[in-house]
């Protein structure tokens, strides 16, 4: 490898050099280029022979969710069905990807406009649950009650204020059957990060959280972040299951998303731990809507994935949780799903 390669951190060169090896010979890198340099993972672009792949290079630390021994099997099996670019090398022990590169187009550029990300994104998520199981970890609303568990002792929110989430939640879980023998190949992060448009079409990266999971988690992910109103989510929902969803279906959707939104507040405000951003606790869930932080990312005025956008982004989150347990419809839903 030439000395391109010497710009990558000194933990993570050999790794790379290895794997560049492993893949492409003697073949010498033409350009490498970071894209994240993340706590997660580091990913480049690099270029060998006229061709662009993606390079990728996990951190050591492993978790219950975050490990490659399970979520590289998922990503393989995701390039297999067409859902993920190609994967040229995955070794799960060194912790290095190196797949095809995507070159990113704006979503607003898609033919059919929202409604055609949003019908699409409904027939990959189908594609995605026919692909034969991937590994289990845990039962989501377990996973959720650890990371609630963890922000309760986090001294991120002053005491109290997680009160009404904790009440709410555990009727939630009381109410919601679980069922592991339903559960299907799911990517259970479907923010707009880890989906990408080419200019052709669409393709879901980053399979560090993927596992077998409640079929609904993907779609109720989807429905916040893509197709937010009711129109929208009517088409998504068509798109995914080939007909028109039923009042049970809506119901479990609604308690899901519930739960997702929950993942999210616990997942981002954790991030944030140690920062300066959370040395105070928070007395509230004052935040942005959604869509100026979005607009906040766009212009600049915000850095994604930062210990400030991460609290913001619990925050949001968690207040969307209280919106939902306020909307008259959330009753409904309990009932509705307790009934089956």
């Amino acid at each position: 490898m030439n000395d391109l390669v010497d710009r990558i951190p000194e933990d993570r060169r050999e790794r790379a050099r290895s794997a560049l090896s492993a893949t492409f010979g003697r073949s010498p890198v033409t350009s490498l280029e970071s894209i994240t340099a993340g706590a997660s993972a580091s990913s480049y672009r690099i270029e060998l022979a006229g061709r662009s792949y993606l390079l990728r290079l996990e951190s050591p630390k492993r978790d219950a969710v975050r490990n490659p021994h399970r979520s590289y099997p998922c990503m393989r099996a995701a390039a297999a069905a067409g859902l993920t670019p190609a994967v040229h090398h995955a070794d799960a022990g060194a912790g290095v990807v190196i797949a095809d590169f995507v070159q990113e187009r704006a979503l607003a550029d898609y033919p059919g406009g929202t409604a055609g990300v949003v019908r699409d994104l409904g027939s990959l998520i189908a594609r995605l649950q026919e692909v034969p199981a991937f590994p289990p970890v845990f039962d989501y609303p377990s996973m959720i009650g650890h990371l609630f568990g963890q922000l309760l002792e986090s001294g991120l929110f002053v005491p109290g204020l997680l009160d009404r989430h904790r009440e709410g939640f555990e009727r939630i879980r009381a109410a919601y059957p679980w069922d592991a023998t339903a559960l299907v190949s799911s990517h259970n992060e479907l923010n707009p990060s880890n989906l990408l448009f080419d200019g052709e079409r669409l393709w879901l990266i980053d399979w560090e959280t993927a596992f077998r999971n409640d079929p609904l988690v993907d779609v109720a992910t989807l429905t916040m972040f893509h197709a937010a109103t009711p129109e929208l989510e009517g088409l998504l929902l068509r798109s995914w299951l080939g007909r028109a969803p039923d009042h049970l279906l809506l119901a479990r959707l609604r308690l899901i998303r519930m739960m997702v939104r929950l993942f999210y507040g616990c997942a981002a405000s954790l991030n944030a731990l140690g920062s300066t951003e959370a040395a105070v606790p928070a007395t509230d869930f004052d935040a942005p809507t959604p869509a100026q932080f979005r607009d906040e990312v766009a212009q600049g005025r915000m850095k994604a994935g930062a210990p400030k956008a991460q609290r913001i982004v619990g925050k949001i989150a968690l207040a969307g949780f209280l919106a939902g347990l306020a909307a008259p419809e959330f009753e409904e839903a309990l009932v509705t799903v307790r009934r089956g």
